[in-house]
């Protein structure tokens, strides 16, 4: 029974996370542009499955999917996929190792995290590769299925809510979990909580700030874009751009010049 429900939610997973092309946005990042990335990057994604109508619905965000770029060096050091430099979690395959095909025509965001050092890059990095392999268990098919159901009409504060129902396993995979996690082991702020506390130490009456990490499980690609501690990383912008250079097309479309 348990080998049948395994195999049901693994089916239902690939069902749901299946790319979709005709509801693919025509604005897309061209591959070669990804040449402008370091290790630790977050790289977002907007997909077109049935799984990311969801989580897009869910959190009102345009992205569904996140991947941590690691580089080609340590995907080899662990006897990795020549052409593997991203990690990501799938609902159906579980923690692995993909290339920049994976992301062929979906509009993309590179969110690059501030002020670590090559020390914190590696144990960043490196915990996301100790997962590679990870599968989820999809035996509780009541978690994927509500991602079968039609979208409900449900308030915005509710919305995130919903993506943490259930035994947690798939939802782990959908929510960003794996790169929250990586983030977190290295004490690096995402979207934390403020809060102030009495310091009587330095002087009587006066309060500091300090940060409370909320758990793995809540966050989602959205947050990475939203957080004040990560740069977007536009690779247009990069190198020699100039707008001058640019070619345009002066005519209306219709033939006449403007």
């Amino acid at each position: 029974m348990s080998e049948m429900l395994e195999g049901c939610g693994y089916r239902l997973g690939c069902w749901l996370t299946a790319s979709r092309p005709w509801l693919q946005m025509e604005s897309r990042a061209e591959l070669d542009l990804l040449s402008c990335l370091e290790p630790g990057d977050v790289l977002l994604v907007e997909g077109s499955s049935r799984l990311s109508t969801v989580i897009k619905y869910l959190t009102q965000s345009s992205w569904s999917h996140a991947a941590l770029f690691v580089g080609r060096r340590a995907i080899e050091g662990i006897g990795g996929p020549i052409d593997g430099c991203f990690i990501e979690a799938d609902v159906a395959e579980g923690v692995r190792i993909v290339g920049p095909e994976a992301f062929v025509g979906m509009p993309l965001r590179v969110c690059r995290p501030a002020g670590l050092t090559p020390v914190e890059i590696e144990a960043l990095t490196g915990y996301a590769l100790g997962r590679v392999g990870h599968r989820y268990d999809l035996r509780n098919i009541v978690d994927l299925a509500r991602y079968f159901l039609p979208l409900p009409p449900l308030p915005a504060r509710w919305r995130r809510g919903m993506l943490t129902l259930g035994s947690g396993d798939p939802t782990r995979a959908i929510c960003s979990t794996l790169i929250a996690e990586a983030f977190q082991s290295v004490r690096y702020p995402i979207l934390p909580v403020e809060e102030w506390q009495r310091d009587d130490l330095e002087r009587a009456g006066c309060r500091r700030q300090i940060l409370r990490r909320r758990h793995y499980s809540l966050f989602t690609p959205r947050d990475f874009d939203l957080s004040p501690y990560f740069q977007i990383v536009k690779p247009a912008m990069l190198g020699d751009f100039d707008p001058h250079r640019l070619c345009w097309d002066d005519s209306d479309g219709t033939g006449t010049e403007l």
